[in-house]
């Protein structure tokens, strides 16, 4: 018996290739212009999409000037407007930087309140959504937008409204959420595509070594101490 993981998996990621690749490049330049002109890439994801956040903050393979927004609650006051509001006065993001804000719906005050804030800061907004299902759920904001409605650049991560994507005989839904597959390799593929524009421009990307090879950890602590003022803010 087939598990149907693995078809729908490489069917995802193949919409994502045949679909994305315009976004994505423009998300790498702005990767890119960020890491030359001295700024940080920044990133947040409610709920589960806090997976997607990590993908992009502190990862192996990734670029070393990048921080995770940390929201203290958790998420707890996702569907509350104004406490990202009021959180994000205490972040630091400046004019320069790139935050990437991951939602599948995109729809959550939290979310807005956070793009909201990070716009009037100055920085360059990257929504990591599921476009057309978030094109048909209502607003929960009292701005009337959805997330990729106040982004400058949208990578569609292509599933479903729900996100679960298969259907099981005997059960009345949907089962196996898939954002996390289509999300990473968006995130992925934009790193390494900024990463090639900064070599191209003679400039070696600062990215991070694994914590578990030889030299590793003295590698990414001599290179974190460039942004060391940043990325320990909040």
């Amino acid at each position: 018996m087939e598990n149907k993981v693995f078809p729908t998996v490489r069917e995802l990621v193949d919409q994502v290739e045949a679909t994305q690749q315009e976004n994505i490049e423009a998300a790498a330049q702005a990767m890119a212009e960020c890491v030359m002109n001295g700024g940080i890439i920044q990133a947040w994801g409610g709920g589960h999409s806090l997976a997607g956040a990590m993908e992009i903050a502190h990862r192996a393979g990734g670029f070393i000037p990048t921080k995770r927004i940390n929201e203290p609650s958790g998420g707890a006051y996702e569907t509350v407007e104004g406490a990202g509001t009021v959180f994000m006065k205490k972040v630091d993001i400046r004019p320069g930087d790139v935050v990437f804000l991951v939602s599948n719906s995109g729809r959550n005050p939290l979310c807005i309140d956070i793009a909201l804030a990070a716009k009037k800061k100055g920085a360059k907004l990257i929504a990591i959504t599921a476009l057309e299902a978030s094109k048909h759920l209502t607003p929960k904001h009292s701005c009337g937008k959805n997330l990729y409605e106040v982004c400058d650049i949208v990578l569609d991560n292509c599933t479903p409204e729900g996100d679960c994507c298969i259907d099981l005989e005997g059960f009345d839904g949907k089962v196996c959420g898939m954002s996390m597959f289509t999300t990473s390799v968006l995130v992925q593929a934009a790193t390494y595509r900024a990463a090639q524009i900064l070599v191209e421009k003679g400039i070696v990307p600062p990215m991070y070594k694994s914590q578990n090879i030889d030299g590793g950890p003295e590698f990414n602590e001599a290179l974190e101490a460039k942004y060391v003022d940043r990325l320990n803010r909040i």
